[in-house]
């Protein structure tokens, strides 16, 4: 992996801000503090990304059904002994 160098300017407020979490979350630098904000929002984006694909693939699978608690008491049922079902095998 090579590593590039990228230069940023922030106010003094926000200098000091980075200064105070890198210190408070043992960052090793202010860069290691960046770095793990950008990791952390490629992450989140990738999620959001996968989410949306998932909703989409929702709305296109056809209409929905009504679910009364009733339906919905089922389907945790079903979740539950999935999740049992899991345990007991693994």
């Amino acid at each position: 992996m090579s590593t590039a160098t990228m230069n940023i300017s922030l106010p003094d407020s926000l200098k000091e801000y980075v200064k105070k979490r890198v210190e408070k979350e043992h960052y090793s630098t202010p860069s290691d503090y960046v770095r793990s904000l950008i990791r952390e929002d490629q992450k989140q984006h990738e999620e959001n990304e996968h989410l949306e694909q998932l909703l989409l693939e929702g709305l296109r699978s056809g209409p929905g059904i009504r679910m009364d608690s009733k339906e919905w008491k089922k389907l945790w049922a079903e979740v539950d002994e999935k999740m049992k079902s899991k345990k007991r095998n693994a």
